[in-house]
């Protein structure tokens, strides 16, 4: 029938942002043309006539015509919100549409269903929340495309306000930021949505946006008025902070929550600075480690080269890993003039090691190529100031990181690239630039800072720094330049928390080196808990280990070499 064709193709609508990336559909979407408002005041609240004809004709007419009439606009956005804020009130999500899966989308019976029977607050929660999306999207497309017509709505004028000779938000913004805090894991949809509305409106005070298109301007009775950035500091502090506490998770699926909001937030350098001091880069980082091992039939398997098989806790998505490494790469762009943005790529096991196994196992040469572009702005970064010190107590610059890379046997990874074909000249720039980069700095580090280099990095792999004649001449740097035998540290550490065998070999062979040759290594590797770390590693599943930690727990019982 006419009238199923029509659900039906309801059902199946999504939105897409600017730059062409899908936000995923609700899974009640189809039933959202069936919402009759004059009967569900008990979940949206009292609305008017004028309130019911206001929606009806915003579900009838495409949005761009609903939108050419400014006020009618304004009315349309506060009377949503309005809505939004009844239903989703302090009781938290609803109780079956928040629980559906991201992935389904159900049929025009069981949306109506759940329309009229058993989750009507949960199906206007997700119609309120995709209509804000469509408006927001729809005023960034007309900003882009009429920057000319001041006739045209914009994000400010339409959730901004001036209110007493200052610049404001609406007060009926924050909605949306409640939802995000609401109950458990929340409502997926409602959430994904709420921080992208979110994001786009905030974007507006930001100095770093605004000139870019007509935004950041309010008019009122024929007054122009720019919006300071202190009126949407706080709120764009809490954003990036509930981005940040999703990110902490190791699971995958908050990626799908917060990628299409942390996307838009990239373009900001406010956004960024704040992703920064909320601890960003080392969540992005730690995701990019997390790859999986086990194929699945919706997604693409990869396999670490250096995790001798076993599973790690998540498995992000080919594009999820490069919408990850995209926002690593947006972040370089900060290394120049934030020394907090330099001292976090610089943090061990940080951003550096990911990226340099992205590009050792990325399946896609795009998912390189960004890797590659981040890794060549690391390793560019200049600095005037002299405030940012690693925590090995050096200045962080693009020495420093070239460093780290050399550590990580990311020169062994370009020679090997060199040999490649690549389609995409930016990749064969990328390495060029890189290759001469990292001889240059190769040449200038000692054998010891190779060596400090590799343990930091955790990537340790055979050869001539892991042999007696290494230990033998340069055995007392093991004390470091504090005296707190550092690098003895990040080796015990490395046994106790490796998903590498390898590398809790390696680790193990080093620490009895130490032993062998520093003077009274026995007592300091004991009081440091290496004893006991490896003597419980003596019965290991791998016989590598076995071998080398039974050779390690013999040097620490002899008494006299």
């Amino acid at each position: 029938s006419k009238s199923t064709k029509k659900q039906t193709s309801v059902s199946c609508e999504t939105l897409h942002t600017a730059d062409g990336h899908l936000l995923p559909p609700s899974p009640v979407h189809s039933a959202f043309s069936d919402i009759r408002w004059n009967e569900i005041e008990r979940s949206c609240g009292k609305l008017f006539d004028c309130d019911i004809k206001l929606l009806s004709n915003a579900e009838k007419n495409p949005i761009e015509y609903t939108l050419t009439d400014h006020p009618g606009t304004l009315a349309l956005v506060k009377l949503l919100l309005n809505i939004l804020s009844h239903v989703s009130g302090p009781s938290g999500p609803s109780p079956r549409v928040s629980r559906l899966s991201n992935e389904t989308v159900l049929s025009v019976e069981k949306s109506k269903h759940l329309l009229y029977e058993d989750d009507t607050d949960g199906v206007v929660t997700h119609y309120v929340v995709y209509k804000l999306q469509e408006i927001i999207l729809c005023l960034v497309d007309q900003q882009r495309n009429h920057e000319s017509n001041s006739n045209v709505g914009t994000i400010s004028s339409t959730f901004y306000q001036i209110r007493d000779n200052e610049c404001a938000l609406i007060d009926e913004w924050r909605p949306l930021m409640r939802v995000l805090h609401l109950g458990g894991n929340g409502d997926a949809f409602t959430q994904r949505g709420s921080a992208f509305c979110l994001a786009h409106i905030l974007m507006a005070g930001c100095s770093s946006q605004q000139g870019v298109t007509r935004n950041g301007i309010v008019m009122h009775n024929d007054r122009r008025m720019k919006i300071g950035f202190s009126v949407v500091e706080e709120p764009l502090q809490a954003l990036v902070s509930w981005i940040a506490s999703q990110l902490q998770s190791s699971a995958s699926t908050p990626l799908t929550l917060v990628i299409p909001t942390l996307r838009e937030l990239m373009k900001l350098s406010e956004a960024r600075i704040f992703f920064a001091r909320f601890g960003g880069i080392g969540y992005l980082s730690k995701h990019l480690r997390n790859i999986h091992t086990e194929k699945s039939s919706n997604q693409t398997s990869l396999k670490h080269p250096r995790k001798g098989g076993k599973v790690q806790p998540s498995s992000p998505t080919v594009q999820q890993l490069y919408e990850l490494c995209y926002c690593l790469w947006i972040m370089t762009f900060e290394c120049n003039n934030s020394s907090m943005v330099r001292n976090n790529f610089a943090r061990s096991q940080g951003a550096v090691h990911s990226l340099v196994d992205l590009v050792i196992i990325a399946p896609r040469e795009k998912v390189i190529r960004v890797a590659l572009s981040a890794l060549r702005n690391l390793a560019l970064t200049t600095v005037q100031d002299v405030d940012s010190v690693s925590p090995r107590g050096k200045i962080v610059n693009g020495s420093s990181f070239l460093s780290e890379m050399v550590g990580c046997g990311f020169l062994r990874v370009v020679e090997n690239l060199k040999q490649r074909q690549w389609s995409d000249p930016d990749i064969v720039d990328d390495i060029v630039v890189l290759h001469a980069l990292l001889i240059e700095n190769y040449k200038d580090m000692s054998r010891w800072d190779m060596y400090e280099t590799e343990v930091a990095s955790g990537m340790l792999t055979w050869g001539i720094l892991h042999k007696n004649d290494f230990f033998k001449a340069n055995f007392k740097n093991f004390e470091g330049p504090n005296s707190d035998f550092a690098t003895v540290k990040m080796l015990i550490k490395l046994v106790s928390s490796s998903v590498d065998d390898d590398v809790i070999a390696i680790a193990i062979n080093d620490i009895g080196q130490f032993v062998q040759y520093y003077p009274n290594g026995r007592a300091i590797s004991r009081r440091l808990g290496a004893k006991n770390l490896i003597m419980n590693l003596i019965e290991h599943d791998n016989p590598e280990v076995q071998l080398h930690a039974l050779q390690c727990v013999s040097k620490m019982m002899v008494q006299n070499w």
